[in-house]
């Protein structure tokens, strides 16, 4: 037993010995200008490795290169760079005069894709699908070697993307790691974060990569990926969530598809495919489903009133004036000019600002910033409504057209949504025509103009019970009649409709007529939006609610009695 572990140690410190000898005996260095050739063939690329390269034993036999960039044809800077690069090989096959690297290792790294970086050579040399052989007239030397990477790893390192003049982003903490196999698919796993306009969005992703088709096609399906975006402007609790999905693309076409798309953010969930043909002109296209989409929990909206008024200013975190004037633009949708876009929405269950909207169907079209909504439909409570038109964001202004067309919408979760004063509610209808510029409230108030015939159901006027003022107004000059014991603090109307024509922030209602088993009401007037005044002119019959001399109620409920009311919204007057 003795001999047997004597001989298996003399045994062991001979291999040790030989491998080791055989380190020293080659040069790392005679493989230099065959490994910048050959990136250079296959990929045009240029590599420089500066300084000499050194042979590290211990833990992990590895080549060690000094400062090291790869940089494109013609391009006035390197589009990776790093202070020093490892090499891990393997050993065995140096036995044979082959190379075979286990992980090539950059830390440190900075990888630039700007201008800057990019191919400025209308000739360069084109990467092909299938290996290159080497060249004929290559060195023995350089013939001999076998040059295979398995894995590629790239920690703590910077990506500094721009594109055209706009403004750098910068990809920071880069931890990745790409592993191959012989069939060249590579599994890929990928952490990093950005910091831009005060937010912080940090991700990890997961992902199988297919490029045995490489560069004609690149197929990847991404199993895992999370994300938590915090900062400015976001919900203190921030968002998270994470997706999957199946990527392509085809440099035929230069076609970028998504399948199997599914992304989640806080509680919301959506999913479909999307495509996007890449160019000087992008052409995309979006076919997105969700069952749950809670707009209010993403954007941290709060009713305007008093009492959340403090909870508002705890649930988004605000960036300060400057950050957000910076990259704010005219009209706000600038960006849709510098591509085409189709989407197709459909959300079962969506909440925007307080109001539930069933089955959203959204479709718009996008052509360089004049945008189409063939439909924009959804429910709203017990009613229904349907918003196509147009949008035009090739000026400084958003130009808006829409064709509106409602039915028994609760006219109370519209005023309580953009913070006007409960002041009429009821189930509103509306056919019209209305076009202006913006899309805010504030512009809706003072920049749209339009026409539409307007309806209302079960309305009620709150703050002001019309019977009440005429009744009690009679009772004061005769005692032969009486009004009722008690009253609403509002008007009851059954029925409600009139023209309306919207102009200048002013709507002007004509041949407004409302009937309800008390009162009857025929006249018109105006609503400045902008200011959040009234000033109507009324005709009233009372026909109920009487006590009394029987001829003078009876005459009171064929006599029209004028009324004007007037006023803020919020504490409106009556002559």
């Amino acid at each position: 037993m003795r001999r047997l572990l004597t001989t298996l140690v003399i045994l062991l410190v001979v291999i040790i010995a030989g491998m080791t000898s055989l380190v020293f005996l080659i040069n790392p260095n005679d493989f230099r200008q065959y490994m910048v050739e050959r990136v250079e063939v296959k990929s045009g690329y240029q590599l420089a490795i500066n300084g000499s390269l050194r042979w590290h034993v211990w833990p992990q036999l590895s080549i060690i290169a000094g400062q090291t960039s790869l940089t494109a044809p013609g391009a006035k800077a390197p589009v990776v760079s790093a202070e020093n690069m490892r090499l891990d090989v393997k050993l065995w096959p140096l036995i044979s005069h082959q190379l075979a690297v286990k992980q090539v290792l950059l830390k440190n790294a900075v990888i630039r894709l700007t201008p800057e970086t990019e191919e400025n050579q209308p000739n360069a040399p084109v990467a092909p699908s299938t290996p290159t052989p080497v060249a004929p007239g290559a060195s023995e030397l350089e013939a001999g070697w076998k040059f295979d990477i398995d894995k590629i790893s790239v920690a703590d390192s910077l990506l500094i993307w721009q594109r055209g003049d706009d403004e750098q982003i910068n990809v920071r903490d880069i931890n990745l790691e790409m592993e191959k196999n012989d069939n060249r698919q590579a599994s890929i796993q990928l952490s990093s974060r950005i910091n831009r306009d005060q937010r912080d969005l940090s991700f990890t992703m997961k992902a199988d990569l297919d490029m045995q088709h490489y560069p004609q096609a690149v197929s990847a399906s991404i199993s895992k990926f999370t994300y938590q975006l915090n900062g400015a402007d976001i919900p203190v609790k921030g968002l998270q969530g994470n997706g999957s999905m199946q990527v392509s693309y085809q440099r035929d076409n230069n076609m970028l598809t998504l399948n199997q798309l599914a992304l989640s953010a806080n509680d919301n969930q959506i999913s479909g495919t999307a495509s996007a043909k890449l160019g000087e002109l992008a052409d995309y296209q979006l076919n997105l489903t969700a069952d749950k989409l809670d707009l209010d929990a993403l954007s941290g909206w709060q009713p305007d009133t008093q009492e959340q008024s403090s909870q508002t200013a705890q649930s988004v975190t605000s960036a300060p004036v400057i950050a957000r004037d910076v990259d704010e633009q005219p009209n706000g949708l600038n960006d849709l000019q510098t591509f085409n876009a189709t989407l197709a929405l459909k959300v079962a269950d969506l909440t925007y600002r307080g109001m539930k909207i069933q089955n959203l169907a959204l479709n718009a079209v996008n052509h360089q910033g004049q945008v189409s909504l063939p439909a924009f439909s959804g429910n709203l409570g017990t009613g229904r409504f349907s918003l196509p038109g147009t949008l035009d964001v090739t000026g400084n202004k958003i130009q808006v057209h829409l064709t509106p067309d409602v039915d028994s919408i609760e006219l109370g979760d519209l005023l309580t949504a953009y913070g006007l004063p409960k002041v009429l509610t009821g189930s509103f209808s509306m056919q019209g025509n209305v076009n202006g510029e913006g899309l805010s409230a504030v512009d809706f108030a003072r920049r749209w103009q339009g026409e539409g015939q307007l309806s209302m159901d079960n309305a009620r006027l709150n703050g002001l019970n019309i019977q009440q003022l005429i009744q009690q107004a009679v009772s004061r000059n005769t005692s032969n009649v009486q009004g009722l014991e008690k009253y609403e603090h509002y008007s009851q109307i059954d029925t409600l409709k009139a023209q309306g024509h919207l102009a200048e922030g002013t709507l002007t209602l004509n041949n407004l007529e409302g009937q309800s088993p008390m009162v009857s009401a025929k006249g018109d007037g105006t609503i400045d939006m902008s200011n959040q005044k009234v000033d109507m002119n009324l005709l009233i019959r009372v026909t109920g609610g009487w006590k009394g001399d029987n001829n003078l109620i009876n005459t009171l409920k064929t006599t029209d009695i004028p009324l004007r009311v007037y006023g803020p919204w919020a504490q409106m007057g009556y002559q």
